[in-house]
């Protein structure tokens, strides 16, 4: 199934410059790993805070594009600039599912989004991760498989936050889109390890 994931070489290719200027400035990848995660809890913690004030939303759709753009980045840094390292990979996987939940977890006390949703899907997203993280043990690549991974979920909560943040009215509708994502976040799991055992047994 197709996944925002597969536009990455794409926007790699237009961060290339600019990480090749943060490598010459003496930037590490874990800096940029715990930049982003920093942000993410950051924003998160903004939005728990003041729950009632749904334009605080609109900061989603920038941190989200900003979290991708810094995750892009430092994986360039460790591929491109000899800065991969065991603690890097550690870092990397902990502080995406670390992320997720913090941006995510804060809207379950926002009116108009369903608490338990919400979880379930911070849930999921976990389930997801590890699952592309699980395949590498059994001989597989690392699965990055949609249709809802980390990048979908982010166009997703990003542009949920723009409406919301804009004052569109939550109902029916809001409800149904997080439950469209909890559905594809299984697809995605399923994906995953379906395409990671038939690597691994090639």
């Amino acid at each position: 199934m197709p996944s925002i994931y597969d536009l990455k070489p794409a926007f790699q290719n237009l961060l290339r410059p600019a990480v090749r200027g943060l490598a010459q400035a003496g930037f590490t990848a874990n800096q940029v790993t715990l930049a982003a995660m920093a942000l993410s809890f950051a924003t998160g913690a903004v939005i728990a805070l003041q729950p009632s004030q749904t334009g605080l939303l609109l900061l989603l759709p920038g941190v989200m594009f900003l979290r991708m753009a810094l995750n892009a980045v430092d994986g360039m840094l460790a591929r491109e600039h000899m800065q991969k390292s065991r603690l890097g990979a550690v870092l990397n996987e902990l502080s995406d599912v670390l992320s997720d939940a913090a941006l995510y977890l804060p809207l379950a006390l926002i009116v108009g989004f369903n608490p338990a949703l919400i979880v379930v899907i911070v849930l999921l997203a976990t389930v997801s991760e590890m699952t592309g993280v699980l395949m590498q043990t059994l001989g597989a690549s690392r699965r990055y498989d949609g249709p809802m991974g980390k990048s979908d979920r982010a166009f997703v909560f990003g542009a949920l936050g723009l409406a919301v943040g804009l004052g569109a009215p939550t109902g029916m509708w809001l409800t149904g889109v997080l439950a469209v994502v909890a559905v594809l976040l299984v697809f995605t799991i399923i994906n995953r390890a379906k395409r990671g055992l038939a690597e691994e047994t090639k």
